[in-house]
């Protein structure tokens, strides 16, 4: 291609000729050099924040910042939540061991077969698989966990009150009179109207003897406060026990006293040994058994010993 230039100023004219490998080169160039060229511009604008239409990098930036922000406080948030799940887990598990020791101490003081309520593993369940079911979602879950923490805290305190009426019932069952208080005699006198041993006359026995070797051990029938240790008129050396609820137990004709005045015994206690003391033909134990003052037979406390 040749291209013909005229100029009048001079009063010439040249002429140029482009070869088609020339129109590449200078095409080529071209190309490489418009994009280049509006980088640099576009760098320069940018820098100046003078782009027509507003500063859009600084609008840029602040959105930048607003949404760092957000993030971190999502952040915040969701870690804050995270650390009251956790308060929230230890206190349910505090709850639960709690639950696990009341229910433990409950089966004991009741008596209840330990292999039925094993508070050491999870209760027995199961049922036939019914579909792949449903993903449960964090508000549902929050709802239930703090029902959850709500329902433990109510059975906590239901099962307290259940082991104060359970140890109070344990604790009445210690104290009433029941059984005989030695297992190493036999009965040698009832209750009621005999022939007195001294006089040959009829007179009211307001116990039952008991008759055995002399040492042998005499047990308390009943859990209760020592009111009498000592010699006592008719009684030779006397043992009396309050139990409450109306109950006290008299044990006579001891060779000797093994408790004091205002000494708590168990039942099955030993508070005495067997003897002939007091008004006596040979070693017994006089038992009597009082209920609101009166004299009641022996008997039947005796008889209820299982």
């Amino acid at each position: 291609m040749n291209i013909l230039l005229v100029s009048e100023r001079l009063g010439c004219s040249g002429c140029i000729n482009l070869t088609r490998r020339t129109l590449l080169s200078v095409g080529l160039g071209l190309f490489l050099a418009v994009p280049l060229v509006s980088g640099y511009v576009g760098y320069r604008w940018a820098s100046n924040g003078s782009f027509t239409g507003g500063n859009l990098p600084a609008k840029l930036q602040a959105e930048l910042m607003e949404q760092r922000k957000e993030v971190e406080q999502a952040k915040r948030t969701a870690e804050e939540n995270l650390a009251a799940l956790t308060m929230r887990l230890g206190q349910m598990q505090a709850h639960v061991i709690r639950l696990d020791a009341l229910g433990q101490r409950l089966t004991k003081v009741a008596g209840l077969d330990k292999g039925e309520f094993d508070f050491n593993q999870p209760p027995a369940q199961g049922g036939p698989e019914s579909g792949e079911g449903t993903a449960m979602q964090l508000p549902d879950f929050l709802k239930q966990l703090d029902a959850l923490s709500n329902q433990l805290d109510d059975r906590g305190q239901q099962l307290s009150v259940l082991e104060t009426m359970l140890v109070n019932q344990s604790a009445q069952a210690e104290l009433k009179p029941k059984g005989a208080p030695t297992d190493s005699a036999y009965i040698s006198s009832t209750f009621g109207v005999r022939t007195d041993p001294f006089t040959g006359k009829l007179a009211f026995h307001k116990g039952v003897d008991l008759a055995g070797k002399e040492g042998t051990q005499v047990d308390s029938v009943g859990a209760g406060v020592v009111t009498w240790a000592g010699a006592r008129l008719g009684y030779g050396n006397l043992v009396e026990i309050t139990h409450g609820n109306g109950y006290v137990t008299r044990y006579g004709h001891n060779e000797k006293v093994l408790v004091k005045v205002g000494d708590m015994v168990k039942k099955g206690q030993a508070i005495a040994l067997m003897g002939s003391t007091g008004r006596s033909t040979g070693p017994h134990v006089h038992f009597e058994v009082y209920f609101n003052g009166q004299a009641v037979d022996p008997m039947k406390y005796i008889q209820a010993r299982n």
